[in-house]
């Protein structure tokens, strides 16, 4: 069961000056588009990325790009441009290089918001470099950025049950019991990207990798 920390500490506010000296962080969120996989597992990139526009205080605009939405402005203090892949999952990897070529984002401070099979349902990892662990999204950014050496914050969903196949357990929601969970699952994963740009990975691994 997900316990919600405290959210990292924000930052007075910055002069405009201030702010266009500092390096810029992209976060996006990964999923698939469209009211179909809304409220499925694989999008909870989206939900993620969704509690940061409301936190920066932003609407979503698209991106000139066409395959992906953005919002510019702070976080926590730091300069972030927030994106939402417009494309399905497995292609991924154009719009985020786009993105990072137009607000000229090295890669490693691009942060990927992603599910994963492989941690349970609750728990949080994060991250930086390593494969895509059959991930499709992130391999899709890999062979786009030509490089593995991003962060990534990954969002356990857990192992399908049974003999039920990863492609369909994904594509559905969340059981009613997960249900009443994820909003503070999503919030806890929020404030871990909040604690990466502005404290760093080791202390964000400290706090919330479990």
């Amino acid at each position: 069961m997900a316990t919600l920390r405290p959210r990292a500490k924000r930052r007075s506010p910055q002069s405009p000056s201030d702010l266009a000296k500092q390096v810029t962080w992209l976060v996006v969120g990964l999923g698939n588009p469209g009211p179909t996989y809304a409220s499925t597992r694989h999008n909870v990139g989206y939900l993620v990325a969704d509690v940061l526009a409301a936190r920066m205080g932003a609407s979503w605009k698209s991106h000139k790009s066409g395959r992906a939405e953005v919002i510019e402005g702070r976080l926590a203090g730091e300069r972030v441009v927030l994106g939402r892949c417009r494309s399905f999952m497995n292609e991924s990897g154009g719009p985020v290089s786009a993105l990072a070529k137009f607000f000229d984002v090295e890669p490693d401070h691009v942060i990927a918001i992603h599910d994963e099979l492989d941690i349970d349902f609750g728990a949080l990892r994060i991250k930086f470099g390593g494969g895509d662990n059959g991930h499709n999204g992130l391999k899709s950014i890999r062979q786009s950025i030509g490089t593995g050496d991003f962060y990534r914050v990954r969002v356990g969903i857990g192992r399908p049950p049974g003999r039920q196949s990863v492609h369909d357990f994904v594509l559905k929601p969340y059981s009613a019991a997960e249900r009443k969970e994820l909003p503070t699952y999503v919030e806890e994963a929020a404030d871990a990207i909040e604690s990466l740009i502005t404290q760093g990975l080791e202390a964000t691994q400290s706090a919330f990798n479990r």
